[in-house]
């Protein structure tokens, strides 16, 4: 049976092929054992040097193993070698010495005689072994010998195997720098890369898509599709608000851009154009003054006449029925005049509407059967409009005279001479001469230039001016009225002066200004008008808004400067305690240098602690000189400390400029807003282009980001919308990032435990779903409902808008806080020990956890939800509860259909086991523990505003400002007096300085022709 076994090793291991038996056993006996005749030329690194000189038979022969199946001695050196290596091994190692420092003692215990599985071996005696004679040393740091060759490993021999074991050095070599780290990464050895370089690229590209696949989601690529979405139904709110519907003209708002909706709320220069947008370009002819009576329309219970008659306003239909009870064509008698009114009352009413209907450079024209009047300012077709009212109705001009209708009755009236509206005099003079032959010179003006010319002992003067300061108070454009009677021989006279001036070459404006000094003198003060530039229905109260908002109202207009200063002063955007530093110089050295000293002056102010606010107002000849490259910076820092901006007689251009300006060396949000063609380029030079749909066509509405019919309703457009779509989507960027480094920070630190393998702790389906189903409602419903204060709070508080301007709500800072926040919400991993004790299971434990995460991410929602809505409920509790419900149907259907295999069995499991109640339930709490008490302890020691706004909404606290804005309103009404005198004025003719002459153009004109055209001249 020996032989048989060992033909059979040697048959199956070539390297056997050289081994010859000795004596038909093993061990070989000692003639034939080839290791006698050889030192042995391998030796132990730890032999210390006093062993060199010891006998080989001082060691013995080893003690023989036992079997554990029958515990009998084996033979002395065990099973019989399989062979040995085909190569040579240099000096061999004797049979049966052993290189253990302990001496061996020889064997004298029975060999193993054989069993039933295996026969064993004939008994023999061990064989003698020589000494070795010589070692040599090896040091640890020494090259071992390679071996070549197939190696054959003896049973049970380990001195034959000593050229070939691993463990034949001690591990006592090892230090513990070596050890520690192949100790903990042999533990999984299986996990890590190859060693050749197409193996590690190989691994490296499969790391990197796997990590890829796992982590995909950390950045929400879906924000990018809910910010979409959101944006777009905040553009829908904006064209739905029935608060920004005009329904004279059935126009609603309309916001043409989604993407630009959260820049709304964070506006701080508005640029406007007036024309059209902050008034409606319509002139309505409201109050009048004559023979120092106050008339008007409509007028207030606490103005008319008191009891005694005295110094009270009269309505337009008394003011009729005094002109009837005088009318010079019916025959009336000759008390019924002294009963109503003095007769020099009378007269001083018909040379006021005569002067009205007579002195202007209006061209009537009848379309569709009414009565149109075109004027080069939209102030004189209003005073003509308000002639016409009370029954002196201008009806044709002929090249050297015009006819007026009084009571049924034409008159013609002989244009002489037209001294015409400029800045400088600022006012116009008509020279006509009367039905009744005689010449008259009809004025009107500024009430400052007019007052200068008047002839001493004027009977009304005091009454006039009280009456203007009341018209200017109201924001009303005032004009002062007077004539005087002429001579034929002072006319004639004065007549050549003027021609000559007319004929003048050089210096022909200043000339023709100086004869008209001549013949503008003595004037009698008939009254005085006021004219309402119809501004849009709440532009004062809309600028007011947004300059306590923070927001910086600039008003760009082509209008003359002192009809830009009215409008400034009817709608609020400039106030009384204002002071107004006006720029009007000829050339830019002359610029530059009042620009420098002002903004030193100020510069100066301000330094000692003195605050004011300040208006400023500059024509379009200076704006160009400030806007060169030089000067540029200068201007704009003058500007910047301005609280209000008028920029009058600007071009086109020149508006888009001035946005370009500030945009480029501001980092600030611009809005634009126009509503005519010239306004274009403003709009689009801006951040944020807001059209008006108005009288001058659609041409901005069109060409901006949002169109609206009426100036006031840009007040809730910012106010409410802007500073509402802001904050919503802040929270929706910052909560979508929330959610997803909540969930996939737990799959992070899952990555620990399964030394970055690439296992997911969730089903990958649910891990898809979660995006997509479980938490994609309350982003959306917080993008789309959040309110964090009402609208009437916004209104009510505009300094909340400031809120958005200074960007508090999406800092780096908060982003990183919730970031910081995701990642400190560190849920459990490993796995979760039963209520017996067992081991839930990998699925049972990372459907818990994902479940705890989704209650985590919603409870978040709730508490920074400001508002709930039926929307917030079904989005934040109606997805946990959707969940609840869908896991279950989706465990057991998907493994059924062999759709994912994961869940299979596993709802059994997880539903009935209290442990997994627990988890989902106590571990959101857990988490958003933190929140909770930061949220309590911002809110009660560290408030914002918005803070204290939300408490006065949730508790309805009253505000008691009213009684604050009336006495506001009376000091307003003081300061007026003092400073409406030179702010009155009229809007002058548009052609000024031009090479157009108001006096040829109306003599060009003859509209008694049916279908005329003028003449030329």
């Amino acid at each position: 049976m020996t032989d048989d076994f060992l033909r059979l090793v040697s048959q199956a291991n070539p390297a056997a092929s050289q081994y010859q038996q000795a004596n038909n056993g093993y061990p070989p006996s000692q003639s034939n054992n080839p290791y006698n005749d050889r030192s042995p030329q391998l030796m132990d690194p730890f032999f210390d040097d006093d062993d060199d000189n010891i006998a080989d038979s001082a060691f013995g022969n080893a003690a023989p193993m036992k079997s554990q199946e029958s515990n009998l001695p084996l033979a002395a050196a065990g099973a019989s070698p399989a062979g040995h290596s085909k190569v040579t091994l240099g000096e061999g190692v004797p049979q049966g010495w052993n290189f253990d420092d302990d001496d061996l003692q020889p064997n004298s215990s029975q060999p193993f005689q054989g069993s039933g599985h295996f026969p064993g071996t004939k008994p023999e005696k061990p064989s003698a072994i020589k000494s070795l004679k010589s070692r040599k040393w090896k040091w640890p740091w020494a090259k071992e010998k390679e071996l070549a060759g197939e190696r054959v490993i003896a049973l049970n021999n380990s001195a034959a195997n000593s050229d070939f074991g691993n463990n034949f050095v001690s591990t006592s070599k090892y230090n513990l720098a070596t050890f520690v780290p192949k100790f903990l990464f042999d533990a999984q050895w299986y996990l890590f890369e190859t060693t050749t370089l197409g193996g590690r690229a190989k691994g490296f590209i499969e790391d990197i898509l796997t990590f890829i696949i796992l982590y995909n989601n950390l950045i929400p690529i879906s924000l990018i599709v809910t910010m979409e979405v959101v944006k777009f139904q905040q553009a829908q709110f904006i064209n739905w608000d029935l608060d920004m519907y005009y329904a004279k003209t059935d126009t609603p708002a309309l916001c043409r851009t989604s993407s630009l909706v959260e820049e709304l709320g964070q506006i701080e220069y508005v640029f406007s154009d007036k024309t059209g947008t902050l008034t409606c370009n319509e002139m309505e002819f409201k109050m009048c003054s004559i023979a120092g009576t106050a008339y008007a329309d409509v007028v207030d219970e606490s103005k008319r006449e008191s009891e005694d008659g005295k110094d009270g306003w009269k309505t337009f239909a008394q003011m009729k029925t005094l002109l009837e009870s005088a009318n010079p064509f019916q025959d009336m008698p000759s008390t019924s005049s002294a009963s109503l009114a003095s007769e020099q009352e009378q007269d001083v009413v018909r040379e006021f509407l005569t002067l009205l209907s007579v002195c202007h450079t209006v061209i009537p024209e009848i379309k569709n059967g009414k009565m149109v009047y075109q004027a080069s300012s939209p102030d004189e077709a209003a005073l003509v409009s308000g002639a016409e009212l009370l029954g002196y109705k201008f009806t044709t001009r002929k090249p050297k005279s015009v006819f007026i209708e009084v009571w049924g009755q034409q008159q013609e009236y002989e244009i002489l001479n037209v001294c015409e509206f400029n800045s400088t005099r600022k006012r116009m003079s008509t020279i006509v001469r009367a039905p009744d032959g005689k010449i008259k010179l009809y004025t009107k003006g500024a009430d400052t230039v007019i007052l200068e010319r008047l002839s001493k002992n004027q009977p009304f003067t005091e009454k006039t001016l009280a009456h203007l300061e009341e018209y200017a108070t109201e924001g009303l454009r005032t004009l002062c009225i007077a004539y005087r009677d002429i001579s034929e021989q002072e006319y004639r006279q004065w007549s050549t002066i003027y021609d000559q001036a007319a004929q003048t070459i050089n210096g022909r404006g200043d000339a023709l200004d100086s004869a008209a000094e001549l013949i503008e003198k003595d004037l009698f003060l008939l009254g005085a008008t006021a004219i309402e530039d119809k501004l849009q229905d709440g532009v004062p109260d809309t600028i007011h808004t947004l300059q306590m908002a923070g927001i910086k109202v600039w008003v760009l207009t082509g209008d003359r400067q002192e009809t830009a200063i009215n409008i400034g002063m009817s709608c609020r955007l400039i106030s009384e305690s204002m002071n107004l530093v006006i720029i009007n110089e000829e050339n830019a050295q002359d610029t530059a240098e009042f620009i420098t000293k002002r903004l030193s002056a100020i510069k100066n102010q301000r330094s000692t602690g003195e605050l004011e606010d300040l208006a400023l107002v500059i024509d379009g000849k200076s704006l160009g000189f400030a806007l060169e490259k030089e000067l540029s910076k200068v201007f704009l820092e003058l500007a910047i400390m301005c609280k209000a901006v008028i920029c009058c007689r600007v071009s086109p251009l020149q508006k888009a400029l001035v946005v370009k300006l500030v945009k480029k060396n501001q980092k600030a949000i611009l809005l634009a807003i126009g509503d005519g063609a010239n306004d274009v380029s403003m709009i689009q030079a801006a951040h944020v282009g807001v059209g008006i749909s108005g009288v001058e066509g659609l041409q901005a509405a069109r060409s901006a980001d949002v169109a609206i019919s009426q100036f006031r309703f840009l007040k809730k457009l910012l106010l409410v919308h802007g500073a509402w779509s802001y904050r919503r989507l802040s929270k929706l960027i910052l909560y979508s990032f929330y959610k997803n480094i909540v969930l996939y920070m737990t799959q992070f630190w899952y990555s620990f435990f399964n030394n970055f393998s690439g296992q997911i702790a969730y089903e990958s389906w649910t891990l898809s779903l979660y995006n997509v189903v479980f938490t994609v409602l309350p982003p959306l419903v917080i993008g789309m409902f959040d309110q964090f204060v009402s609208a009437r709070i916004l209104d009510r508080y505009p300094q909340l808008y400031t809120l958005g301007q200074k960007n508090e709500f999406f800092t780096k800072t908060s982003f990183w806080l919730w970031i910081l926040y995701g990642f400190s919400v560190i849920l459990f991993w490993g796995d979760l020990k039963l209520a017996d004790g067992l081991d839930s299971g990998h699925w049972f434990w990372g459907t818990t956890l994902y479940l705890a995460v989704l209650l985590t991410v919603l409870g978040k929602a709730a508490l920074i939800s400001d508002i709930w809505t039926k929307y917030t409920v079904a989005a934040i509790p109606g997805s946990f509860i959707f969940t609840m419900v869908f896991l279950p149907l989706y465990a057991i259907v998907a493994p059924a259909i062999g759709f994912s295999t994961e869940y299979s069995g596993i709802v059994p499991r997880l539903w009935s086991s209290a442990v997994f109640y627990i988890v989902i339930f106590l571990v959101p709490v857990f988490c958003l523990a933190r929140d909770f008490a930061w949220k309590y302890y911002r809110r009660t020691y560290m408030p914002s505003s918005y803070h204290i706004a939300q408490e006065l909404q949730k508790y309805n606290i009253p505000d008691y400002r009213p009684r604050q804005e009336q006495f506001q309103k009376a000091i307003k009404k003081v300061r007026a007096t003092q400073r409406m005198r030179k702010n009155r004025g009229f809007a002058f003719s548009q052609t000024e300085n031009s090479r157009q002459d108001q006096a040829k153009i109306i003599r060009a004109y003859d509209t008694s022709k049916a279908h005329a055209r003028p003449s030329g001249y």
